[in-house]
């Protein structure tokens, strides 16, 4: 269960601004939008915080529904989600959207556009990768990424045919892709290529993370995701030691949780911990320095207090004595 506190207002309405209703709304799941009014309502009512359970709870949803929403809306810049601690609770603020009613996206000509041939060759090739004809929407985003990304039309094709091979064929994903790569500043071949094995590497080893939990793929969320990134890029552990740590947690508390095993890892990692023998010879020196004569001075106190003379004590005359009513009598 995470708690989400908010930057208050303390208004007794809840203003939307229009830029939400026109750009961002109309694509988002319902259930996104429920989480994003309902946080909003918090946020100008003075409410200071609120679990993830409760937000859950009041609009009949699940609680991975509720985290998922704020993540949603964390990746599309309309809510900023600041972490409080490492219990998965955040801040969380709401961005000013005015800002964005004035930009204009710039006008294309497509019918210019496709009088160039590599544009022209470009396009028919991406309806090639996806078996379909694209729409005019579409090949408006996919020229004006040759604009504004500064993308060749062959990094835009290895774009398409990485998302294809993924069975990712929906244009809003599509998107999303690109504007990672645009955001890890990939200018040519070499980079884009660099980048997709950098990540997907990455994700071969989280699926089998994963699977080793019993977790499917597409049930991981954006908090988990950086916690299994955080264990294989930060830490630098393999998975066998990952392995190590997630068996530990299933001995103890009987089922996956991810900051358990996060605790058991970080511990680790804080004692350079980076071997399954390290490990071992860790708890080989806890065992070695556990004192032999506690047991014997434990038995000894539990012996004399055994061979101590109890006494029976009337608790009701005791009680009356405390309270002085003993004196009343």
């Amino acid at each position: 269960m995470s708690t989400f506190v908010f930057n208050n207002k303390d208004s007794n309405y809840t203003p939307v601004n229009n830029v939400f209703i026109d750009k961002f709304m109309p694509k988002a799941r319902g259930e996104f939008v429920k989480v994003y009014l309902l946080g909003l309502k918090y946020c100008n009512s003075g409410e200071l915080g609120v679990s993830s359970e409760v937000i859950a709870s009041t609009l009949h949803l699940l609680e991975t529904d509720v985290i998922n929403a704020w993540n949603y809306w964390d990746e599309e810049n309309v809510v900023k989600m600041i972490p409080v601690d490492n219990m998965g609770n955040y801040k969380i603020e709401f961005l000013d959207l005015t800002e964005l009613k004035d930009k204009k996206p710039e006008n294309i000509d497509i019918v210019e556009e496709l009088n160039k041939s590599s544009t022209k060759d470009m396009l028919q090739d991406i309806e090639k990768l996806l078996g379909r004809t694209l729409s005019s929407k579409e090949i408006t985003m996919y020229i004006s990424w040759l604009k504004e990304f500064n993308f060749s039309p062959e990094i835009v094709l290895l774009l398409i045919q990485y998302c294809v091979l993924k069975g990712k064929t929906d244009s809003r994903y599509i998107e999303k892709i690109a504007i990672s790569w645009f955001d890890a500043k990939i200018k040519n071949i070499n980079d884009a290529q660099t980048f997709i094995k950098k990540h997907e590497d990455k994700w071969i080893n989280i699926r089998k993370i994963l699977k080793y939990l019993g977790i499917k793929d597409g049930e991981v969320m954006k908090p988990q995701e950086k916690l299994l990134t955080k264990w294989l890029n930060t830490y630098k552990f393999s998975l066998d030691l990952i392995f190590k740590a997630c068996d530990i947690c299933f001995q103890r508390i009987n089922k996956a949780d991810f900051k358990y095993i996060d605790g058991i890892l970080s511990s680790w990692y804080k004692d350079n911990i980076k071997t399954l023998e390290d490990v071992e010879n860790k708890d080989k020196k806890k065992i070695r320095y556990i004192n032999p004569q506690a047991k014997s001075k434990s038995n000894s106190k539990t012996s004399t207090f055994n061979n101590f003379k109890q006494r029976n004590y009337d608790f009701n005359d005791l009680e009356k004595k405390l309270l002085g009513w003993d004196n009343n009598d």
